[in-house]
């Protein structure tokens, strides 16, 4: 159908507006020409002569400017329409006279030959269609032409159109948003078709980016690429990657008629990495990544090649004490690292910063040795010892039998987090990468003392501690124990002995360096009967002496 052949409901132009003023309780009129006869600014309206039996009355407000000033004066001519009667004078309106003279020099400017595409406010609704002002000119929307609902209420609403009929006795303009709205599908049916049916990639510019994803203009159309359609890597946040104006390549994923919505795909258009992943990466390999995201538990890093990789927080550092990986890098950081994971299945990458890190504990070895007295600070204190971190962050056990010499105290009832401790190096196992830690051995054990002031071959009473299938152990004295073995028992019982029994013995071995004391209960009856034989010996030696003594006096 041709647009000339229309017939908008045998409603015009004219009869709609004839309409319009009806309903605003006045009659409609020409466009004449009238002569100010009178301005009387008290009542605020002027008389008009407009040929008529009695002269027309108007609103001095149609004749002033912005500012409030009066356009004319007496005795000049102005154009003027008919809008009603007020008694027996006419009223006229020069605003509507404008529009008018407006209207009659757009359609005397008007080329059949040339399109006009118009933008405009609905600003009247008729039974016929809607009034629509562009830039000051009234256009007739029929409502087959419309587009729009009858439900909805058009009155404010923009719309496009295209001049479609122009009535040059009536004054009246046609225009069709239909005509726009349907060349605007079959232009995007047509762009969508071979987006499809192609399949290739196209270019696109990025029209507006969100936290979904972003609109991409493909040949004058909008489509969606969803976020997870932007990368080989998964779901990323656009913003990162792309800014407005910037052009991808884009393939056509799916185009939904209803909703008129095109779906877009920007990893589609590119190769997939993980199907050649092994002539990419293999694990072992060095590669320069940047930072990309930060979390508390790890950090992923772009690879290049459309390909992310996760860097765990324990693989940050040799560090243990690792606190969040932000304490050590920034996101836009470019550092070197290893892969130590490739999960094709998965599609998940694996790397390690610190393997690329000189180990602190090899470090550690080759500037300390065992013996080495050294100063660290307590880290973390747990019930079988306390953790000290010395130098280049390496950390030590202090165990609790090598906290202190008293044993009935342990590594948290003498030290807190963060305080300063000396110790020595007792032990260090680079394969296992520990480091034993003494304090105790930088003081006088209670076996040294205990040696200054005893002797093998001393007699003393300790209490049984505890009983052991190769002997018994007795305390002597505080944190100084001894060991009596079975075998050195008798003439006691084993059987028969019980814990907090007094056990009285000999001394028969003393080794401070090894903290070890052993006692004997069979030496002891040994000792006994030797020293009660030599007490009997001299004592007979004594009396033989005292006989002969007298003997040999009496003699004399």
């Amino acid at each position: 159908m041709k647009f000339e052949d229309i017939e908008i409901e045998d409603v015009d132009f004219e009869a709609m507006l004839e309409e319009s003023f009806k309903k605003e309780d006045r009659s409609s009129g020409d466009l004449t020409e009238g002569t100010i006869v009178k301005i009387n600014e008290d009542e605020n309206q002027a008389i008009i002569d407009i040929g008529r039996k009695n002269e027309a009355v108007i609103s001095l407000d149609q004749l002033r400017d912005e500012e409030g000033n009066l356009l004319f004066k007496e005795g000049d001519a102005i154009p003027v329409v008919i809008t009603g009667m007020r008694g027996e004078r006419p009223m006229v309106s020069y605003d509507l006279a404008k529009k008018r003279q407006a209207m009659n020099e757009f359609i005397e400017e008007y080329d059949e030959n040339q399109e006009y595409i118009v933008e405009g406010t609905v600003t009247k609704k008729n039974k016929g269609g809607y009034v629509v002002d562009v830039d000051g000119l009234e256009f007739f929307l029929p409502r087959t032409l419309s587009y729009l609902s009858s439900k909805t209420d058009a009155i404010g609403k923009k719309v496009k159109g295209v001049i479609v009929k122009v009535d040059k006795d009536k004054g009246s303009v046609v225009i069709s948003r239909k005509e726009l709205i349907e060349r605007d599908k079959a232009r995007v049916n047509e762009i969508v078709e071979k987006l499809l049916e192609s399949k290739e990639p196209v270019v696109g510019t990025v029209k507006k980016i969100t936290s979904y994803g972003m609109f991409v203009d493909v040949g004058g159309m909008d489509g969606l690429v969803h976020y997870s359609q932007i990368s080989h890597k998964g779901p990323v946040n656009p913003s990162k990657y792309y800014q407005e104006g910037d052009e991808v390549n884009v393939v056509a994923l799916d185009y939904d008629k209803k909703k008129r919505h095109l779906s877009l795909s920007i990893k589609e258009a590119n190769p997939d990495p993980w199907e050649n992943i092994d002539e990419i990466l293999g694990v072992g390999d060095t590669v320069t990544a940047t930072v990309s995201n930060i979390e508390p538990y790890g950090v992923f890093v772009d690879l290049g090649e459309d390909l992310e990789a996760f860097l765990h927080v324990s693989e940050i550092s040799w560090d243990k004490n690792v606190k969040h990986p932000k304490d050590f890098l920034n996101v836009g950081d470019e550092i070197d690292v290893e892969v130590i994971e490739i999960d094709r299945e998965k599609r998940r990458l694996r790397v390690s910063r610190k393997s690329l890190l000189p180990k602190p504990m090899e470090e550690f070895a080759q500037k300390h040795r065992v013996g080495d007295i050294v100063t660290g600070t307590v880290s973390s204190v747990t019930d079988f010892g306390a953790f000290v971190r010395l130098d280049g962050g390496v950390e030590g056990l202090l165990h609790n039998q090598e906290a202190s010499w008293d044993k009935s105290k342990r590594a948290k009832d003498l030290f807190n987090v963060g305080d300063e401790v000396e110790v020595k190096i007792i032990k260090i196992d680079t394969d296992a990468g520990k480091i034993s830690l003494s304090k105790k051995a930088l003081e006088k054990s209670p076996v040294e003392t205990f040696a200054e002031e005893h002797k093998v071959g001393d007699i003393v009473t300790g209490t049984v501690k505890d009983k052991k299938d190769f002997g018994v152990f007795i305390a002597l004295d505080d944190n100084v124990d001894a060991l009596i073995r079975t075998e050195d028992l008798a003439p006691l019982n084993f059987d028969e002995i019980e814990r907090g029994q007094e056990i009285k013995g000999v001394i028969t071995h003393i080794d401070p360096r090894n903290d070890r004391i052993r006692v004997s209960v069979r030496r002891l009856e040994r000792q006994e009967e030797r020293e009660a034989l030599n007490q009997l010996n001299q004592e007979q030696d004594s009396s033989m002496t005292l006989g002969d003594l007298i003997k040999d006096k009496l003699n004399k």
